[in-house]
């Protein structure tokens, strides 16, 4: 078997065959400055059959986490423009608690404990093995998906699976961008209620826009058409003056 060891002045290694299996897709998030690294990850993580996006310094790594769904992060500690800690704790005061990996050169009990104090859910030193890396952000994310909360939404015969961030609708795979699928996330957890404008900006696009902008209507009508389109009952619908709701009109 090759070594799969990797560490900041690694090559990079073939992925090892005996970890080289299917499971079931998680998107991740990497926030690592090492370009080199990071580009071993992300296509690591991808033959292994998960989604891997990649940010290289802090600001854009906190951008992307808290604009995007990610089932883990994993995020260096020694970060340009925002240290990763910062980042973690950023992410912890606005309640956003997606499981995240820390991963540093910085291996002694005091930096592994400041790290896990700060909100990091785990913490593996640098060097390691994919294998093990691997390991342990399936066991995080499993954790996540152990404790209550939803993993898959249902309305009428539209699904949205929050673990593999795939929709279908009557069987048939809708294709959404990142955006559209936070979207109809967020109003299918509150299915049969209206969804106000307000409540979009501050929990889809994190009070990036003003209130005024007409940024929600276009998500919404691609969102309609794409979920909508071609099916007899709409299930998108525009609560005139207050907002939207999905809901199935069968019920």
């Amino acid at each position: 078997m090759q070594n799969d060891i990797i560490g900041q002045q690694a090559t990079q290694p073939g992925l090892p065959a005996a970890i080289s299996v299917r499971r079931s897709t998680m998107r991740l998030l990497i926030i690592e400055d090492d370009r080199d690294a990071a580009d071993y990850l992300v296509k690591a993580f991808r033959e292994v059959g998960h989604v891997a996006d990649r940010a290289t310094d802090g600001e854009e790594g906190l951008a992307l986490a808290l604009d995007g769904q990610y089932d883990v992060l994993i995020v260096d500690r020694m970060l340009p423009k925002l240290d990763g800690l910062s980042v973690i704790g950023a992410l912890r005061a606005k309640s956003v608690e997606t499981p995240v990996l820390i991963l540093s050169a910085l291996g002694q009990v005091d930096d592994r404990v400041k790290g896990l104090r700060t909100g990091g859910d785990d913490y593996l030193a640098k060097p390691y093995a994919f294998s093990e890396l691997l390991a342990r952000i399936e066991a995080l994310a499993r954790r996540r998906g152990s404790r209550g909360e939803e993993t898959l939404y249902r309305v009428a015969d539209l699904e949205l699976n929050r673990l593999s961030h795939q929709v279908s609708r009557a069987g048939q795979e809708l294709q959404l961008q990142p955006r559209e699928f936070r979207l109809l996330e967020y109003l299918m957890r509150h299915a049969g209620q209206v969804v106000t404008r307000t409540m979009l900006l501050e929990n889809v696009w994190d009070y990036h826009f003003d209130p005024q902008t007409n940024v929600i209507d276009v998500h919404i009508s691609r969102l309609r058409s794409k979920i909508d389109k071609g099916f007899a009952q709409p299930l998108l619908h525009t609560v005139r003056g207050a907002g939207y709701m999905i809901r199935d009109e069968a019920k």
